[in-house]
């Protein structure tokens, strides 16, 4: 028991610090961008299931492929909100409230939803090559599958998963939400699945990009800090913010 606590402690010890604090003392109001997605996810929700509503919620925010790609890229934004038909509503709203609070925290309000739309746009865009390439191509899709209705948080959810704990740290779980992505994928051939591993990748150019830049930086503090160098003697140039 020792050694697993030693090991959770390690795994996600900066990770529970960092949102311990904030949720504690300010409870809700440390996440309303989060707050705000559980209540439109909630509503569109109770909207689609209703005859009035549900033509509606499907003309703003239900994506596919074989809509024209400006229209699927317009769709896409309010997309990640709409919750799928064949899966229960409570999942959807754990999800967010679970994963996309603690980006929150750890991340700020706007690096999340980026990172969302990355991720969610990456299986969007997906979906069309896939169809593209054919049911026979090794990442190809049926052409069945451009009619699907694709919406929901899943993808998004698993990005912010694999981004937030490759940020603090937590590379065995990172490891293991990629890897229930590729299970998924080999037990369960579908569209989702395929559009999740997308995402991943979307993501993580993402957390390469991050980590070039960082060593960059690194490099120009070393740099300025060196004996002799221009910054050193006084250059006249502002020090860089990191």
């Amino acid at each position: 028991m020792r050694k697993l606590a030693r090991w959770a402690r390690a795994e996600w010890g900066l990770l529970y610090v960092t949102v311990r604090e904030p949720l504690l003392k300010r409870r809700l109001r440390a996440v309303p961008m989060t707050v705000t997605a559980v209540c439109l996810t909630t509503l569109l929700q109770f909207v689609q299931n209703r005859p009035w509503g549900f033509q509606f919620v499907q003309d703003v925010g239900a994506v596919r492929a074989e809509d024209p790609l400006w229209l699927a890229l317009l769709r896409t934004p309010l997309s990640l909100f709409v919750p799928a038909l064949d899966l229960p509503v409570w999942g959807a709203l754990a999800q967010i409230l679970l994963v996309f609070g603690i980006a929150e925290v750890c991340l700020g309000w706007w690096r999340t939803l980026t990172i969302s739309y990355v991720a969610t746009l990456a299986g969007t865009l997906y979906a069309r090559v896939g169809i593209a390439l054919g049911p026979h191509a090794p990442f190809g899709l049926p052409a069945s599958d451009a009619q699907v209705v694709d919406t929901g948080p899943s993808a998004a959810v698993v990005g912010l998963a694999v981004y937030v704990s490759w940020r603090y740290g937590a590379y065995v779980t990172a490891g293991a939400v990629t890897l229930a992505m590729v299970v998924e994928v080999l037990l369960k051939d579908n569209l989702a699945g395929k559009e999740h591993l997308a995402a991943l990748t979307g993501v993580g150019l993402l957390c390469l990009a991050a980590a070039l830049r960082h060593r960059y930086k690194g490099r120009l503090r070393r740099r300025q800090r060196r004996p002799g160098s221009r910054a050193g003697r006084g250059s006249g140039f502002p020090p860089i913010q990191s």
